[in-house]
């Protein structure tokens, strides 16, 4: 899926939009045991009570793809014959309405969900008219040939409110309740995927709030199949990647003219609105590294570790790889954050035998918030300080 795919499928969670009717689900406490079913019809709440459930559902279709958004393939066998593959297709055709394919789907997300305490599962079903697109680009919904039928799931963490005074009426009195309210999501899935604007039934869409590990447990007994690595495992394998095979040719310079170029790929993909994630193969930024000064047989080095680490044939995200908002420096004795676009600005030189990091500075510099005044060489300390 794209960002175009996903943006016009997150569109639709709205009351006044979708085709949601109903709302499955189910409250499951900190024992694994499920204290009641929901079977909510959405056109006989309010309003707002009918928005509230549509925005968890559609929490799990956010963040980005490649991050909290992860693509899960089934094989062809999965496909063909499998438990998990079965369950989903059943739970999609009988648009949620088959009750033993809901209780054995319950069962296998109590089984893994990666919440602790109280916790909502909630199930819906809907089926998209998916519009042409006019010669202008824009959706024409009167030109929907084709209908997308799709379930989505929330697993929803139940947190303690906090206690307050509150008055009732019918007592005439004050007294101190506490409720309990549904939290976003930590993790839910898309099935079928929504790619090429159809229905993929090789390809499920999971949202996990941690992208520094995904939810192993809950993959496993829903997908049964081995999801690509994390935001966070792409990042710290990547590090190590550059730290193995550059060895004492990972200079300042090399680091900071790698950490700038990927950058400058990453802002202009963003700026080109390509809906497709950027990507990048480990021979490309092999190549980067070559043109930082990094000899051939390093250069090489770092795209068979990457080779080894993401596969033959992977498509590396700059994106995960490193924070295009900051640059981090950390020695023993401080740590120091700068904007990107003054990285290159930093430099490294050994001063009578100790390295040193010189940072440019300009107005503003300031000590616990306090402005601070440049020492003239030469200056003393006036008498009244």
């Amino acid at each position: 899926m794209n960002k175009k795919e996903l943006g016009e499928l997150r569109r639709r969670f709205r009351a006044d939009r979708s085709a949601i009717s109903r709302v499955y689900g189910c409250f499951v406490n900190c024992n694994g045991e499920i204290v009641s079913d929901l079977d909510i019809s959405l056109g006989m709440t309010s309003q707002e009570t009918a928005e509230k459930y549509l925005g968890f559902l559609k929490k799990s279709l956010s963040g980005g793809l490649g991050k909290n958004l992860v693509d899960i393939s089934f094989s062809t066998q999965q496909v063909m014959d499998s438990p998990e593959h079965r369950l989903l297709t059943t739970l999609r055709k009988s648009r949620l309405q088959d009750e033993q394919a809901r209780q054995a789907f319950y069962q296998q997300v109590i089984s893994s969900a990666p919440v602790e305490g109280n916790y909502l599962i909630l199930l819906a079903h809907d089926a998209y008219d998916v519009p042409h697109h006019g010669e202008d680009g824009e959706l024409d919904a009167e030109g929907s040939d084709q209908v997308f039928s799709y379930i989505v799931c929330a697993v929803c963490p139940i947190k303690d409110g906090k206690t307050e005074l509150g008055y009732f009426p019918g007592e005439n009195a004050f007294r101190c309740v506490s409720g309990q309210t549904v939290a976003q999501p930590e993790v839910g899935f898309l099935f079928p995927a929504f790619d090429d604007r159809a229905a993929n039934i090789y390809h499920a869409l999971l949202y996990s709030r941690d992208t520094e590990e995904l939810p192993q447990s809950f993959l496993d007994a829903i997908f049964h199949t081995q999801p690509p690595l994390s935001a966070g495992e792409q990042k710290e394998n990547f590090r190590g990647a550059l730290v193995e095979a550059l060895g004492e040719e990972c200079h300042m310079d090399v680091l900071q003219t790698l950490h700038q170029q990927l950058a400058e790929r990453v802002e202009e993909h963003k700026q080109s609105k390509d809906p497709e994630p950027l990507a990048m193969t480990a021979g490309e930024i092999a190549g980067i590294l070559e043109d930082c000064g990094v000899s051939q047989p390093h250069a090489e080095a770092f795209r068979e570790i990457c080779t080894q680490q993401f596969g033959p044939d992977a498509a590396l995200q700059p994106g995960n790889l490193i924070n295009t908002k900051k640059v981090e420096l950390k020695t023993t004795q401080a740590t120091i954050s700068l904007d990107p676009e003054t990285c290159s600005m930093v430099q490294e030189r050994i001063i009578d035998g100790r390295r040193y990091l010189l940072i440019p500075v300009g107005e503003g510099l300031e000590l616990n918030g306090l402005p601070i005044r440049v020492k003239r060489p030469g200056q003393e300390p006036s008498a009244n300080t």
